[in-house]
């Protein structure tokens, strides 16, 4: 669907409008808008006097609620820059909060219209998204992509919400096996149940930290999930051989984990999914370690220990497993995992030392874009920093230039980390530029729809 043919259907929107006084030629502040959709999203749109004529369409990271505010933009400091240079901004709350791509999608799409009837048509649409919101970002770019012109994922769940579901399931399923505990992984009843779950789970984590043969567990689990041994900004990134320093950098992340996605939000997913969509049986744990871009510290922590690596990961391996449940698989799969069908550039960028969407899901998209023929179209750039979507001001900026470039052009042109470096500078100069090269390894649990055989 065009932009154009989109306008009529969305005309009754402005009923919904409230606006800030139109800007005018010497008026400096950009017009604000806040208005509803008739899905009972809300929506905001920042306009400067002086519009460029590209429209910024952003979705913005997963939301527990019940908050659940519109954004349309990353953050206040890249937001004033934007709008300074011209960039009209637009975002949508989604109708609901969580696993929330079924509204997440048309919401973004219906904010577009909204501003094309109040504004006109863009020469120029990009979606960007971080989080949560790149993979809404991704999804767009697949499913919509005459409603853009090109997309920018930062930190995004790229890999898709079956494989993210897999690979947050298999460190939890290794502190259980290897801790001792009883906990439900999957089919969760309540969220209630959830946070006993997490919390029961931490509990035992804590409880091993304390001892060699328990924080080599927990470096196991970490591995499974590529959780990076520098993954906060406060922490001391640890030389190459402090295998304690790296695993106590992980510890924290490890209880991030199952305080966030292991329990809690895979129950809202679930709920969705109408099951569990994820399952680890056939899963050969000694593979997914040799694997893991984290194998060398946990192999040192098992040998310091005393502990034998080899029976632990026997041990993974003789437990029962987990199977899925195949409608829930399905739905998940239909509404949020990936073709790799490209029909417009997407530039897609990450922080190396992320633990919450590790950088490895960058290799499973990568695979599915590969897979489908559309890698011309893709680039990944990397930013040297810890942390999930701590970028720069800058950083971000540089990103937004490149896509640009690309369209302007026809041909990627300065992607390399230098030139995203110096444009960094140029547009702010202000923020740290840190983007590096750099090459993820594989992510453990890919799953997409490129590749037929993945579940199997």
């Amino acid at each position: 669907m065009r932009h154009g043919t989109r306008i009529a259907c969305t005309a009754a929107l402005l009923l919904t409008l409230t606006t800030a006084p139109a800007a005018t030629a010497a008026d400096a502040d950009p017009t604000h808008v806040d208005g509803q959709l008739p899905s009972g999203a809300t929506y905001m749109m920042d306009v400067p006097t002086t519009w460029n004529g590209t429209v910024l369409l952003f979705s913005h990271g997963y939301t527990s609620g019940p908050a659940n505010p519109a954004q349309d933009a990353p953050d206040d400091a890249t937001k004033s820059l934007l709008l300074q240079q011209g960039y009209a901004l637009i975002g949508s709350s989604y109708a609901s909060t969580g696993w929330a791509v079924t509204d997440a999608v048309p919401d973004q799409l219906a904010t577009l219209d909204a501003f094309t009837t109040r504004f006109g048509q863009a020469s120029r649409t990009l979606a960007w998204g971080r989080s949560y919101g790149g993979l809404v970002t991704t999804a767009i770019a697949e499913r919509h992509p005459d409603a853009i012109d090109g997309s920018l994922s930062l930190c995004g769940l790229v890999q898709g919400g079956v494989a993210n579901w897999n690979n947050t399931l298999d460190p939890a399923f290794a502190l259980k096996t290897l801790l001792g505990s009883d906990v439900p992984l999957v089919n969760l009843p309540s969220q209630q149940a959830a946070t006993d779950a997490a919390n029961t789970l931490t509990a035992k984590v804590d409880s091993a930290q304390s001892t060699a043969a328990g924080r080599a567990r927990i470096a196991l689990a970490a591995a499974l999930h590529n959780i990076p041994v520098w993954n906060a900004p406060t922490q001391t990134r640890p030389t190459t051989d402090d295998w304690d320093a790296q695993q106590a950098n992980q510890y924290d992340a490890v209880k991030g984990l199952l305080k966030i996605a292991a329990f809690n939000r895979r129950q809202e997913a679930e709920v969705r999914a109408g099951g569990n969509m994820s399952w680890n049986t056939g899963v050969d744990y000694t593979r997914l370690l040799a694997q893991s871009s984290v194998s060398k510290e946990v192999t040192a922590l098992y040998k310091k220990a005393g502990l034998s690596l080899t029976k632990d990961l026997s041990a993974l391996n003789r437990a029962p497993r987990i199977t899925a449940d195949p409608s829930a698989v399905a739905w998940m799969s239909s509404t949020s995992s990936f073709t790799g069908k490209l029909a417009k550039p997407q530039l897609s960028v990450h922080t190396i030392g992320d633990p919450l969407v590790p950088v490895q899901t960058e290799s499973a998209l990568r695979r599915a874009v590969t897979a489908a023929g559309s890698a011309p179209l893709l680039r990944q750039a990397y930013v040297d920093n810890a942390g999930h979507c701590t970028f720069s001001p800058a950083e971000q900026l540089a990103a937004l230039h490149t896509l640009e470039d690309r369209l302007t052009t026809g041909g990627w042109q300065g992607t390399d980390p230098a030139s995203l470096n110096a444009r960094a500078t140029a547009a702010d100069p202000t923020t740290p530029t840190r983007y590096v090269s750099y090459r993820p390894t594989p992510y453990l649990r890919p799953y997409d729809l490129a590749h037929p055989a993945d579940g199997r």
